[in-house]
């Protein structure tokens, strides 16, 4: 069997850890019950597991157990904040803020919401990637119910100042949501330090299962309430129903402990190797960093190439490397990053992009031969005139 190619599209999604794995078989055979079965063992056991996990995932962003809801994913989870304040909120106004640089997963709800008669804000960004504090203060006005900021960018992975927006949206009275999907055990969170009121998380970006994540809700100072966008068996607290899918949360508790458990060293050894990638990159002339050279996720790398179309060099780098020239989510268009676009680059450069996600299997092997392979790769497309 042939060599797979060096996987750097973590944050499209993570190989799971084997650890995780074992955590989770004996709740698809041995402990199967359904956790809202109350009246018998197997029902107990899965209750058991789910309070668990849930116990595990709030520690880890210091909220209590009982403000943790469950969801399919961090997709769902968006949904659910944008959509379920702005129907709970409706009488208190109908302006959402936002910013150019979201993931689909905030915009795309954000546009629905506007075909409903709401009115969004779509901030711009710095060139780095980073928001203006003072832009978004000004832009608060009476009526605005929300402010959606995600906590680090899919793309370029810029980490935003999560405390000082929280800041703000405590002095105006706003709801803060954030997307943590690519944050969560990655970066340290405080939902209470941070003043956040939602959070979206997700397992599969941190070598968890994918189809479980969740959103956290505030109950108290103050009390967030949410319209449910599922409606059924009244589990989560009548928030979001549906039958809660045992395994997979088990799974998403031992990932998060996990992730907590190493996240220094992890920071610290994909840091290094980022690093010794981006350092050998733009040593070639017309490769630039996209987002903030220092706050930024510690396995993220996003460059620019002149010359070069990002989609060309893919093609050359096939079956070697396995990379995107964005988001997962958006690869199957033909449009330029949404995200490049908002940082102020032109078409062809935003064309002429990678993505590197490094992970907690990531190996500075791989590292040195991903470079090698990228640095003749652009060589010989630019001598071949294969460009944009």
């Amino acid at each position: 069997m042939s060599q797979r190619p060096i996987y750097l599209d973590n944050h499209a999604t993570t190989a799971m850890d084997e650890r995780v794995l074992e955590a989770m078989l004996p709740y698809f055979t041995e402990h199967f019950g359904n956790p809202s079965s109350i009246n018998h063992l197997y029902g107990w056991e899965g209750e058991a597991a789910v309070k668990k996990a849930r116990e595990t995932i709030a520690n880890g962003i210091n909220c209590s157990p009982e403000e943790i809801v469950f969801t399919s994913g961090a997709t769902e989870a968006n949904n659910l904040a944008i959509k379920g304040i702005a129907e709970a909120y409706f009488s208190q106004g109908q302006h959402i803020i936002t910013f150019q640089t979201e993931h689909n997963a905030v915009l795309d709800p954000c546009k629905y919401l506007e075909s409903l008669g709401f009115e969004v804000t779509y901030l711009p960004v710095e060139k780095n990637g980073l928001i203006d504090l003072e832009l978004l203060e000004k832009s608060i006005r009476p009526e605005t119910i929300l402010v959606s900021v995600m906590a680090a960018n899919n793309e370029i992975g810029v980490l935003q100042p999560l405390k000082e927006i929280g800041k703000i949206c405590q002095k105006k009275a706003v709801i803060f949501h954030s997307d943590a999907a690519q944050a969560i055990g990655k970066i340290h969170l405080d939902v209470k330090e941070m003043n956040i009121h939602l959070l979206s998380l997700t397992a599969h970006k941190i070598h968890g299962p994918k189809g479980i994540g969740a959103l956290y809700v505030r109950r108290r100072n103050p009390r967030v309430n949410i319209a449910p966008q599922l409606h059924g068996g009244g589990q989560e607290k009548n928030i979001r129903s549906g039958t809660l899918y045992t395994p997979q949360i088990v799974g998403f508790g031992k990932t998060i402990e996990l992730a907590l458990e190493e996240i220094e060293t992890e920071s610290k050894r994909q840091s290094e190797l980022r690093n010794r990638l981006q350092k050998q990159l733009l040593n070639i002339e017309g490769v630039y960093l996209n987002g903030h050279p220092t706050q930024r996720l510690p396995g993220n790398l996003n460059v620019s190439i002149e010359g070069v179309d990002g989609a060309a060099l893919l093609l050359a780098l096939q079956g070697i490397i396995a990379l995107s020239s964005g988001s997962a989510c958006t690869s199957t268009t033909t449009k330029p990053s949404h995200v490049l676009k908002a940082l102020g680059h032109e078409d062809k450069l935003a064309y002429g992009s990678l993505r590197f996600g490094l992970g907690r299997f990531t190996t500075s092997q791989e590292i040195d031969i991903v470079s090698e392979k990228i640095i003749d790769s652009i060589n010989s497309l630019r001598k071949s005139n294969i460009n944009y």
